[in-house]
């Protein structure tokens, strides 16, 4: 197990635990990591098999990595899942909460229950990891949490999405503020636009609308949201928590009147 991207932070002999890996922003990130020499823990809920494939994937390219699933909306399921994280390399130094969904609902068609069930997805497991993992990181290390840019700019049907997303933006501050004395980093990544295979065929008009606005006139990969992660969790990135790094291609930069 060795770097393969030199171009990376050496991560060489450090553990990331990814959830949500089975998805494709987590297993952008998942193998960014692994490129940079990191062991990977991979957790998944529904889809193993993807979850599966890709560490094939990561072990034929020379790295390391192993599954563990858990439903996330589960606090002890999320303490457990660490506890078994840790175990497996007898340490953890970066946690990395992906996992979430992103339902469209109109705001005046979403119920208590849409409310809670995307906080408990996107939000409230990020906290109970975060607080578990705080407890596996004796000498420190780094929580980076999956956010978007629409906890800033909010898009129509995404209400509570984008209200769960701006939370665990500030959520991360919190954390930075908590747990610095400890010497963990909390930091958030937000991506915008990300693509995906069937992105062309189902949202041409949004696609066109994305390359219009954004300055580099083009999609994210994953890769670049595992390149921001890997940045923040390596000693490039010592002096740097409770900040949220937007990675996306400056869509942000567009007026909008």
């Amino acid at each position: 197990m060795s770097r393969t991207d030199s171009a990376l932070p050496d991560l060489t002999g450090t553990v990331v635990l990814v959830t949500g890996a089975s998805g494709g922003i987590g297993a952008g990130v998942a193998g960014r990591f692994a490129a940079a020499g990191a062991a990977v823990v991979l957790h998944h809920h529904r889809n193993r098999t993807a979850a599966e494939d890709l560490a094939d994937q990561i072990s034929a390219d020379g790295g390391s990595a192993t599954l563990l699933g858990a439903d996330l909306t589960d606090e002890a399921a999320c303490h457990d899942l660490i506890v078994r994280a840790t175990a497996w390399r007898g340490r953890l130094d970066t946690l990395i909460n992906n996992a979430g969904i992103q339902p469209v609902l109109p705001l005046e068609q979403t119920t208590a229950a849409d409310w809670r069930q995307i906080l408990d997805a996107n939000l409230t497991s990020a906290v109970c990891c975060t607080q578990a993992a705080a407890r596996a990181m004796p000498d420190g290390g780094s929580v980076i949490h999956i956010a978007s840019i629409e906890g800033t700019h909010p898009a129509t049907g995404h209400a509570h999405y984008s209200a769960s997303k701006a939370a665990l933006i500030m959520f991360a501050r919190s954390a930075a503020l908590e747990y610095g004395p400890r010497g963990i980093r909390v930091n958030t990544v937000s991506p915008g636009l990300i693509h995906r295979p069937d992105l062309t065929e189902t949202w041409p008009a949004g696609i066109a609308r994305w390359h219009a606005a954004a300055p580099l006139h083009r999609l994210g990969h994953p890769d670049d949201i595992g390149n921001a992660c890997v940045f923040l969790a390596s000693p490039l990135a010592s002096w740097i928590t409770g900040h949220n790094l937007v990675v996306d291609g400056g869509v942000s930069t567009h007026p909008t009147w």
